[in-house]
């Protein structure tokens, strides 16, 4: 049986706070749990980003997916260059 949508979120936040980058692609995050689908993958990350835990972070032609903090520190203090 695969890992329960809570347990896929739990996921999710540990690889985007040990990756050496601080931004993530979507597939990405398909790695934390290979049975569940792409779609339901992106929308457990949408959530994430609902609830504050994660952010969209936009190169200017693809978009990807952030933890808060990591942006900030990566970019200055107002996550902005």
């Amino acid at each position: 049986m695969g890992m329960s949508d809570d347990e896929i979120k739990t996921a999710m936040l540990e690889k985007a706070t040990k990756a050496p980058k601080p931004q993530l692609y979507i597939k990405d995050f398909y790695k934390c749990d290979p049975d569940t689908k792409p779609r339901k993958i992106k929308n457990l990350a949408n959530d994430l980003v609902k609830e504050g835990k994660l952010m969209f972070w936009s190169s200017g032609s693809t978009t990807m997916y952030a933890l808060p903090e990591r942006i900030k520190d990566e970019e200055g203090d107002d996550g902005v260059n």
